[in-house]
């Protein structure tokens, strides 16, 4: 077992075939997210020599139960994908009960990994946990913000709420109080009173529990105001806009590879190159496919990749970001 742990594996070894199954949602209002899966998995497929075989589980519970049994019949050893938690927990029971491992490019939900030991579901993922991108804006900022005065505002959903909570807790945690901690009225038109209490504050940074629209609004009248106030915010600055974002605002998400794909086509890609290498490692040394995944170290499109005792990535993948007027680059790429 050491020298399994040990090893990087690659999946460029071994030879033979690897059928390896993607369960993803095809048709129905997910299908632009299950045709980005689709996408990634079926360009590593190529790159891996593996055989790929496709089915829809429609995000829904009788889905994810009718992909997984039609996976298993087409002799699959390991299936990946998995956008949707109803479908997952529908296919899961039926996977583990074959024997057949799981990796998840999609779903989030800490729920699966938290009880992986306790329903003995063969599950590991690719996609950061729920909780990952709250601990991430916590690890990144807090050291980051240490000299600095900082404020910590939300847009009062439970998505802004709870990510500026859990920073706020890290902070104080570590000896460090905001000056300035306020919620403000989403989806407004400006945000030229918040900024104005935020300059009142002496704050030099804030964190917002929000969406991009409205972190542009902050920054552009932050902006007009003649602030340097640094702002930042979490992964919904990916998402699409109307407003113009300034440059120098930072995001705290998980990298992306364009040349790959959009969206979980990264994911799918990464999941299907750890698949393609566990598989063809234990073909070639007669052993346990679970316990590679356990074990293994995995070269991937997201880098090195190895599992914790939960079946989650041993190292949150989120990363720092700032937007450079055009796109955001990782920060230690923009030093």
């Amino acid at each position: 077992m050491a020298a399994i742990v040990a090893l990087v594996v690659s999946s460029q070894a071994a030879v033979g075939e690897t059928r390896v199954g993607l369960m993803a949602p095809l048709t129905g209002p997910f299908a632009l997210l299950g045709q980005q899966m689709e996408a990634g998995a079926e360009a590593a497929a190529k790159q891996t020599d593996v055989t790929l075989i496709t089915a829809d589980d429609r995000c829904e519970a009788n889905g994810g139960a009718s992909a997984a049994r039609r996976l298993l019949d087409e002799g699959v050893t390991i299936v990946v994908g998995g956008l949707c938690s109803e479908a997952m927990e529908a296919a899961l029971p039926v996977l583990t009960e074959a024997g057949v491992p799981m990796i998840s490019a999609g779903v989030r939900a800490d729920r699966f990994t938290d009880k992986r030991s306790k329903e003995g579901w063969l599950f590991w993922r690719v996609a950061p946990r729920d909780d990952a991108e709250r601990t991430a804006v916590s690890q990144l900022l807090v050291p980051l913000w240490r000299n600095d005065l900082f404020a910590i505002v939300d847009d009062g959903t439970i998505y802004g709420r709870e990510i500026a909570e859990t920073f706020r807790l890290a902070a104080e945690v570590n000896g460090l109080k905001p000056v300035f901690v306020d919620t403000f009225r989403p989806q407004s038109e400006n945000q030229v009173a918040l900024v104005s209490r935020l300059v009142r504050s002496g704050a030099r940074k804030v964190f917002v529990g929000g969406d991009r629209d409205d972190i542009a609004i902050i920054a552009r009248d932050a902006a007009a105001a003649g602030s340097e106030l640094v702002i930042a915010g979490g992964e919904l600055l990916r998402a699409a806009s109307t407003n113009q974002l300034q440059a120098g605002v930072l995001m705290v998400a998980v990298p992306e590879a364009p040349e790959i794909g959009e969206g979980y086509a990264v994911s799918a890609f990464a999941a299907v190159e750890i698949a393609a290498a566990a598989s063809k490692h234990s073909s070639q040394r007669s052993g346990d496919l679970t316990e590679t995944l356990e074990n293994g170290t995995f070269e991937t499109a997201l880098g090195l990749v190895k599992f914790d005792d939960k079946g989650d990535l041993s190292i949150n993948p989120y990363r720092l970001h700032r937007f450079d007027g055009e796109k955001f680059v990782l920060v230690e790429e923009d030093q």
